[in-house]
């Protein structure tokens, strides 16, 4: 038997990311991609001491009881709400994730979104494949204005602040946030912001975009009072994740024209989408992507592993999330 630790990789990830492991530990891979249940996770991670998760892979108290020998679990996203954080370090669990790298990939998503939306880009193109396109009209598809407009953001994290920086320097656009703790006020002249109480957010802003992190608290913190508070002309983007948006009370929003259009990359229960998301004609849904390019991708995927060498080599962390279990092995 090697006396290398033993590690696996949840997903399937980048073969220069699976060679740099290999140079430390026996590494486990799933070269097909396929999620695992818990019950395969579980089995997986018999005599592992680490793993790279990619956000979908569920660590809990039950997990870690069945894989007393894990020290380390590094996720590839920069959220990590697949994470039971207090059960990791009940059980001396590091948790690492991979914050920073995707910063600039996702805000230009985030606008990308936001744009499609407010344009009805999706609606369009797919009027046109239709065939539906007999002439032009002044009033075909018009879309709300961008350039000048209110842009609010719903949590003010690294990747709100370059949407911020987008909007107010690239667009013209008045920028209004909300936050659990304002800027500073040398930050907001930076990224050309203003905060605001929720209410004021929810009820002044023309194109509103969500990046605040997923916590049960959070848990439809967007729903149909929200919702109704906006203005029926404003637009509703969502980049942070599944959850935050009651999506029942989106639909009937939309449905009814009390809120001009939503573009989703995240969703409550991803993979699957809410199958009335899809009778709606003005939401644009992507499938979680605001994060990928193949370099933001290869960094996301190259800081998880680096967390994983520096912890099982080192004792020492990257972006740990518990650090105070750094030293109990």
């Amino acid at each position: 038997m090697s006396a290398r630790p033993a590690i696996l990789v949840a997903r399937a990830v980048f073969p220069e990311v699976i060679d740099k492991l290999r140079l430390h530990f026996e590494v486990e891979t799933t070269p097909d991609g396929v999620a695992w249940s818990p019950a395969e996770l579980r089995e997986r991670l018999q005599g592992k001491v680490g793993v790279l998760t990619t956000g979908s892979e569920r660590i809990d108290g039950a997990l870690l009881a069945a894989c007393p020998q894990l020290k380390v679990v590094a996720n590839l996203a920069v959220g990590h709400n697949n994470f039971d954080l207090e059960a990791m370090t009940s059980a001396g669990v590091l948790g690492t994730n991979a914050p920073d790298v995707l910063t600039e990939t996702t805000a230009d998503f985030g606008f990308a979104l936001l744009m499609a939306t407010a344009r009805r880009v999706t609606e369009s193109e797919h009027y046109l494949r239709a065939g539906r396109w007999k002439q032009w009209s002044l009033d075909l598809f018009a879309g709300a204005e961008v350039h000048g407009s209110t842009l609010g953001i719903l949590g003010m994290g690294r990747i709100g602040q370059a949407i911020a920086r987008r909007g107010a320097l690239g667009f013209g656009m008045p920028v209004i946030y909300h936050n659990r703790s304002p800027l500073s006020p040398e930050q907001e002249a930076r990224v050309g912001a203003r905060y605001v109480d929720r209410d004021t957010l929810f009820a002044q802003a023309d194109h509103l975009v969500l990046v605040l992190p997923y916590t049960p608290a959070a848990h439809h913190t967007v729903g149909a009072a929200e919702l109704a508070r906006m203005k029926p002309t404003a637009t509703l983007i969502n980049i942070a994740r599944g959850g935050i948006v009651d999506e029942d009370a989106l639909v009937a929003a939309l449905r009814e024209q009390r809120l001009a259009a939503a573009g989703l990359d995240v969703f409550e229960g991803e993979p699957a989408v809410n199958p009335a998301l899809l009778t709606v004609p003005n939401v644009v849904l992507t499938p979680h992507i605001a994060s990928a390019t193949r370099p933001t991708r290869l960094a996301m995927a190259t800081l998880a592993a680096d967390n994983l060498i520096a912890y099982l080599t080192e004792g020492r962390a990257l972006t740990p999330l518990n650090p105070q279990v750094i030293g109990r092995h």
